[in-house]
């Protein structure tokens, strides 16, 4: 496909660099300094100009292009691009928004502005934090084939049950499949011998019952569920979000926001939340409200710095585990590295959003393992696939290695992949997929 992208900050060059190596990538980018980095760092046309002048769209080649993907730090400027794209060319538009709103409003209208799909930054980040909550030792969980498979990476430190047993001893649950374990820094497929370390991530995919249950192996001293005690700092949108998913999930979480006016907005609009009015930084306050009690601590400040120090310091006061919004990517590792248990960047969650749009093969729902090293993907068989009308174990031969097939959903019922499972057409097949071998499966599937 020939992609155009506006914006090369984070998020923009995050896709730019996930697509150079299949696609025809033009970025259009403001900034000349940094439009002269990404010509030299990546296999992509950069050019300096405004994204919302059609003479640069043209320069870009927005005639030709099959998709453009407006994802600058500007809401209205990335309506703007798409709107300006639509009038020009027949290309598919995606935009990047944190206002809800405009979600919202686009959701009500079928394309409206222009737009042929629309990313929520805040929002995507919100659901990204509320899917670990309840999971105990949980760094990531996704969704696929409509909530009837998880995928979710776990975390095994030394007092885990499940550390130095083989995957063949872990494995005790009739819906659950071990498709990864990425232990310093490198993704290995597991076997039934492998020995699990304390240290290592491991990734499974199944019926969200078993992976629940493989949870409470994992991390047995923390009990999930809506009675747990959960405490959000920071009243910003993404804040806000994760409150009101927790409340619909029968959760009663509490909120602390420091802005008198912005605290007494969220308490009407949160009725399940208890909202309390201080700075979060103020250790006498949260050794007076007990915030050492909470099983979860939610950092979702205005900055990466106070989010690490909020998170710091209700590890301290004894919290079990502290989830930090961290909003430049390279931070994440360096932050987790230091004591917080989950960093949820949400450039990366908009950017992992944005890419199954540009998978070839038709992939349905794409999730990324520790940024880029490996993919989850969900596809729909067709009659041509090679996995079609064969069992499992013959279809695999056919397939390159780095390839877990991890779920099957068949007529929107779970379907536990065994070697003799003959896959049919139409049945929606979740795989764990190397980076390497991405696109090269999604075709032959």
């Amino acid at each position: 496909m020939r992609v155009v992208i506006i914006g090369a900050g984070q998020v923009g060059s995050s896709i730019a660099a996930d697509l150079d190596d299949t696609h025809d990538v033009v970025v259009v980018e403001r900034d000349p300094e940094r439009a002269e980095e990404l010509n030299y760092s990546l296999d992509v046309l950069a050019i300096e100009g405004d994204g919302t002048a059609v003479s640069t769209l043209e320069e870009a080649g927005v005639d030709d292009a099959d998709m453009v993907i407006a994802s600058t730090d500007n809401d209205e400027t990335n309506i703007v691009v798409c709107s300006t794209v639509k009038a020009v060319s027949n290309a598919f538009t995606i935009a990047r928004v944190k206002n809800t709103e405009y979600l919202w409003t686009w959701q009500r209208s079928e394309k409206a502005f222009g737009i042929d799909f629309m990313v929520c930054t805040n929002l995507l980040t919100a659901e990204a934090i509320v899917r670990v909550v309840g999971l105990p030792a949980a760094r990531d969980v996704d969704p696929f084939a409509g909530g009837r498979v998880q995928m979710a990476e776990f975390e095994v430190d030394e007092s885990s049950p499940v550390a130095d047993q083989t995957v063949q001893e872990a494995d005790r649950f009739d819906a659950l499949t071990f498709a990864a374990i990425v232990r310093n820094g490198s993704v290995e497929i597991p076997r039934g011998e492998t020995v699990i370390k304390a240290g290592d991530r491991v990734v499974v995919i199944g019926s969200p019952k078993s992976v629940q249950e493989f949870a409470t192996t994992v991390a047995p001293e923390e009990s999930p569920g809506t009675a747990e005690e959960v405490v959000i700092v920071g009243g910003s949108e993404i804040g806000y979000h994760v409150a009101r998913l927790l409340e619909e999930r029968g959760f009663s979480p509490r909120l602390i926001e420091r802005d008198a006016d912005r605290a007494r907005q969220l308490a009407e609009e949160l009725p399940g939340t208890v909202v309390m009015e201080s700075d979060a930084t103020d250790l006498g306050f949260l050794e007076r409200e007990h915030i050492g009690e909470a099983d979860m601590l939610i950092a979702a400040l205005d900055s990466d710095e106070k989010n690490l120090l909020v998170s710091l310091l209700a590890a301290r006061l004894g919290v079990e585990r502290t989830v930090a919004v961290i909003d430049t990517p390279t931070y994440v590792e360096l932050f987790e590295a230091v004591g917080i248990d989950v960093g949820v960047s949400p450039r990366e969650v908009v950017a992992e959003e944005i890419t199954r749009f540009t998978r070839e093969g038709g992939a349905e729902n794409v999730a990324l393992i520790e940024s880029d090293k490996a993919e989850v993907l969900e596809i729909e068989i067709d009659a041509e696939s090679a996995l079609a009308g064969k069992p499992i174990r013959e279809s695999i031969a056919d397939l390159p290695e780095g390839v877990v097939i991890g779920a099957i959903t068949r007529e929107r019922e779970f379907v536990v992949p065994r070697g003799d499972t003959v896959i049919e057409a139409g049945d929606h097949v979740v795989v764990f997929v190397d980076t390497s071998v991405s696109d090269q499966v999604s075709k032959i599937l």
